[in-house]
């Protein structure tokens, strides 16, 4: 067992994911076949026009751009928190077909981390939950109990820090949700710093539709109201060069 570090990478996304959303805004307001409208906005620049829509906030011609990520690294208790934003499409790591006998990597939180003798204690405990799942295992198997049927009941003591490994996919509209949601201060460490990784690969290929994305305090007062982290200035400071 050891450590895992979290990877966060953008598989693949929708070509000119922009001009994809300029095409869907513009032909709610053409008459224009849709033919003769591609040609139109592929000549021009879409710039001042992709600005223009998300000052508006017409944010319904965002869903026809998607972005693929694989993320590596996380925890069980950091994916639960992911695939409450339903507005998109997984595929993660099984614990059924894959089986951690051989070690499972883990995430320790940094306020553990950082503690010496809590550090030990947590390794200790990850520790006890391997030799838990193998000596289940093997049990199991000794009962002709065998792969997927025994991996599936002897991952029942796994801890929510075992590492996972998800492909999320989302369209933009929901991205600047999750952006909103889970870049706050106030979203759980591993999850925040999750989506900060994503929002800076998202930028790098759609820079317009992103460029104001980020928690819900950057251009609003905190929606947090009396939860608010109180760092508002800071926040949006951060999220200026992100």
């Amino acid at each position: 067992m050891s450590e895992a570090n979290l990877k966060v990478l953008l598989l693949r996304h929708t070509p000119d994911p922009e001009e994809a959303v300029a095409l869907a805004a513009k032909l709610c307001y053409s008459p224009s076949a849709i033919e003769s409208l591609l040609e139109r906005i592929e000549s021009r620049d879409q710039t001042s026009f992709v600005e223009r829509l998300m000052k508006m906030g017409h944010t319904s011609p965002l869903e026809h751009a998607s972005f693929t990520f694989a993320l590596e690294g996380i925890s069980r208790a950091c994916s639960h928190q992911l695939v409450r934003h339903r507005i998109a499409s997984y595929s993660q790591q099984s614990q059924r077909y894959v089986s951690e006998a051989d070690g499972f990597d883990y995430l320790i939180p940094p306020s553990i981390r950082e503690d010496k003798e809590l550090k030990e204690y947590f390794v200790a405990f990850m520790a006890e939950a391997q030799r838990a799942y193998t000596h289940l295992a093997e049990k199991l198997h000794e009962r002709g109990i065998h792969g997927e049927a025994a991996n599936q009941d002897a991952r029942f003591v796994l801890p929510n820090a075992a590492e996972t490994k998800i492909i999320v996919t989302m369209n933009a509209r929901e991205l600047l949700h999750f952006f909103r949601q889970r870049c706050c201060n106030r979203a759980q460490w591993e999850i925040r710093r999750m989506a900060e990784r994503m929002l800076r690969l998202a930028r790098k290929v759609s820079p317009l539709i992103f460029a104001e994305a980020g928690p819900g305090c950057l251009h609003a007062p905190c929606p947090e109201g009396e939860y608010s982290c109180g760092k508002m200035r800071e926040v949006r400071k951060k999220y200026r060069i992100v």
